[in-house]
């Protein structure tokens, strides 16, 4: 049951991660081995621009669902981390990548705690990180922001996109951060927690982090005009 209070965000990652975990099946029966059409033409070309995935680049997936862009990452030459929190998920994308799996390894992982995400370190800092569609789904973005920028190598990127805040407002508010249920997929078992943020507080807490801003769309889909997603580059300071 969905709390009263939706300004607290805190308390309620476990109650998003259950939610995945009964949707994860029905997602990755939807978004398949190639994903779907909003994330091919909508998120992904401007994605991949920001991103400018290299022969040889060490990225890090966040919130990696069934592993479609860790594929595609891998597949233009990178070694990847990929995670999410929703064990199904992981293991739908294990499944998935399998061929895939010499050069992606999938990890179990709360972005909300640092101490896992730091973890994630491996042998050498990544180049780049990517969160595809997922800052909306993570209750608290400060934890993930500051230990990607440890992770990151000296002048390192990292490129996210988020439902656009500015026309995704629940209760039609826009400066004040609270959290609302709702639909991704038409049909799926349960509604999930969306947690809405202003720019403002999105890019504060990137410039806290140690972040600058170097890459930004505001994406449109039926309507032209109307943008609904944001696809953010930041970068880390040398």
């Amino acid at each position: 049951m969905i709390r009263k209070d939706r300004h607290n965000f805190h308390e309620t990652t476990k109650d998003s991660r259950e939610r995945w975990e009964s949707n994860a099946d029905y997602w990755d029966a939807w978004m398949g081995d190639n994903s779907n059409f909003f994330h091919c033409n909508v998120v992904r070309p401007h994605t991949e621009e920001l991103l400018d995935i290299r022969e040889g680049d060490l990225i890090l997936d966040i919130a990696c669902g069934n592993g479609n862009f860790s594929q595609r990452a891998a597949e233009k030459g990178a070694r990847v981390v990929a995670f999410d929190y929703s064990e199904k998920m992981i293991a739908h994308a294990k499944k998935r990548r399998y061929s895939f799996l010499d050069r992606i390894s999938f990890h179990v992982c709360d972005a909300t705690s640092r101490r896992e995400l730091m973890n994630l370190e491996q042998n050498q800092p990544f180049d780049k990180a990517v969160a595809n569609m997922a800052f909306m789904d993570i209750a608290d973005i400060k934890p993930l922001l500051h230990a990607v920028s440890d992770l990151l190598k000296p002048g390192g990127t990292f490129v996210f996109s988020t439902h656009h805040p500015c026309f995704a407002r629940p209760d039609d508010t826009y400066l004040t951060a609270r959290f609302h249920e709702g639909i991704g997929i038409r049909g799926q078992p349960v509604l999930q927690l969306y947690y809405h943020r202003s720019l403002q507080d999105i890019f504060q807490t990137c410039f806290q982090a140690g972040f600058m801003i170097d890459g930004f769309y505001e994406e449109p889909d039926d309507d032209r005009e109307y943008p609904v997603i944001i696809i953010v580059r930041v970068k880390k300071g040398r």
